[in-house]
């Protein structure tokens, strides 16, 4: 907001120029004072109308509201509207409950969070969380690359000034304003990190931490798959070791020809069933039997572009869909001996960069474009190719082309079944709520910003973001990893 420039305060002989100083007056003696304002002012009523700068108060609050409109009061959209010179964009504190961000040695192209045993659905600060990310260093210096196992503590509330009176309250916001702490260890790769995903198998003996797998598609075509079990248990136990080989892959796949990012574990498979795809447009599957990671040496094939991102159905364990450069969406089963896709529909003419398919309602998939137009699809109206080859071509059930730069992430929320998440290259992460009805005169206010859906419930501003994930146990927690490094965040909306 723009500060008008004070008043000057004028000095005592200015105070005092309206009338001279009395004179002293001897014993017995009257003395007669003129009434400078006797013409000014007929009445105390008129005194009465004037305000302090000697104009009516209606006159007066009239030019202050007309001063006020000089300042700009536009609503501040990143990727539309542009910062003048010397300008910064700050964020609202009032309209998020918690907002942390911290930064890496190098920035981190994909994360993922990790789920941990502090329970579901917390709303308690100071929070915690853990989570894997790997970095993307220089050409020249590929060998400092790293994966980073984390944890985030002592992530506390937005401090709100006089909302507690009370001592109790004063000790409660002391608890709940304790300082952030990040703390990680490393593991060294050799090569940027396209994407990196975690696995933690059911636990089945309680006296021994679950097992955490992690899956990293390397940018020399590699998949490593690293034990990060004693690494995460290292945070809780100080003075822990971890040793060289415990840092080292407990397998390394070299199947794939080309570099790829789209990766996936199963959630429905215990010992552990991953796919990965590449831009030669084949996908592998491999799973672990008895601690032996396993791949099927024939691919799935169907698209004729890269395949961007994979996605296990959340309730049949033999079936995922696959997005691809080619604009299509394939739903496949892998119990197909011919490798081939069940269903296949073109829903853009650009590449379809990320889907999510939602843990809440397994109809529901939403896609992501290079375009910047993000949709939400029922799979209940995709059908099979004719016999004579044509392609079905379904309505989105919803469409936004909201953002101006290709689409990065998308997330379903994980217990609300129409809020998403979503990343794009404008710098912004959103928030939806697909509840939202369009004829809902209520929801149409957008405070007379133009271009802007109703179901738009959040815009955080992040440089270059690159992906972003919902907390599975913090309620209503957003993280997100770009070019500035991560953010974490948890709005007063959702």
């Amino acid at each position: 907001m723009a500060k008008r420039p004070a008043e000057e305060l004028g000095t005592e002989a200015d105070a005092l120029k309206g009338g001279e100083r009395p004179l002293k007056v001897e014993d017995g003696e009257e003395m007669d004072f003129e009434d400078e304002f006797e013409d000014e002012y007929e009445s105390e009523e008129d005194i009465f109308e004037a305000g302090v700068d000697g104009r009516p108060d209606e006159e007066r609050e009239a030019e202050e509201r007309r001063d006020a409109m000089d300042v700009d009061q536009q609503t501040f959209i990143p990727g539309r509207n542009q910062l003048g010179k010397g300008e910064t964009l700050s964020p609202d504190s009032s309209a998020y409950e918690m907002l942390h961000t911290l930064s890496t040695t190098w920035p981190c192209l994909s994360f993922d969070i990790i789920k941990d045993s502090l329970g579901d659905n917390r709303k308690t600060y100071p929070a915690t969380m853990y989570a894997v990310a790997g970095t993307q260093a220089e050409s020249r210096k590929a060998k400092d690359n790293e994966l980073l196992v984390m944890k985030l503590s002592g992530l506390s509330r937005m401090d709100r000034d006089n909302e507690g009176d009370s001592d109790e309250d004063d000790d409660e916001d002391d608890d709940e304003n304790a300082e952030p702490i990040l703390e990680t260890k490393s593991i060294p790769v050799f090569s940027t990190t396209n994407r990196i995903r975690a696995y933690k198998v059911p636990q089945t003996d309680t006296s021994k931490p679950p097992t955490t797998f992690t899956a990293t598609m390397t940018e020399n075509a590699e998949v490593l798959i690293h034990n990060i079990t004693p690494h995460l248990s290292s945070f809780d136990n100080p003075g822990t070791i971890i040793t060289q080989q415990q840092s080292k892959p407990v397998s390394t796949l070299r199947m794939h020809r080309t570099e790829g990012y789209a990766l996936d574990w199963s959630p429905l498979s215990p010992q552990g069933k991953l796919l990965t795809g590449d831009n030669d447009g084949k996908i592998f599957l491999t799973t672990c039997e008895g601690g032996k990671w396993t791949t099927d040496n024939r691919p799935f094939t169907g698209h004729t572009g890269s395949v961007e991102d994979i996605q296990w159905s959340p309730t049949e364990r033999n079936v995922f869909a696959s997005a691809s450069s080619d604009g299509t969406v394939k739903v496949w089963d892998t119990r197909s001996k011919s490798r081939k896709p069940q269903l296949s529909v073109k829903i853009s003419d650009t590449d379809v960069n990320v889907i999510s398919w939602s843990q809440r309602n397994a109809f529901l998939l939403a896609t992501g474009a290079d375009d910047g137009v993000w949709s939400c699809w029922d799979l209940r109206q995709w059908k099979p190719s004719s016999p004579d080859g044509a392609a079905p071509t379904p309505k989105p059930v919803a469409s936004f082309n909201f953002h101006k730069e290709q689409i990065t992430s998308i997330e379903w929320h994980p217990t609300d079944d129409s809020i998403v998440a979503v990343a794009a290259g404008d710098n912004m992460l959103t928030l939806w709520d697909l509840a939202v009805e369009l004829d809902d005169e209520e929801s149409q206010n957008t405070a007379d910003v133009k271009d802007v859906p109703p179901q738009l419930l959040f815009v955080h501003y992040m440089e270059m973001v690159k992906e972003c994930h919902w907390h599975p146990q913090i309620s209503g927690c957003v993280m997100g990893t770009g070019g500035g490094g991560f953010g974490v965040f948890k709005t007063i909306s959702v």
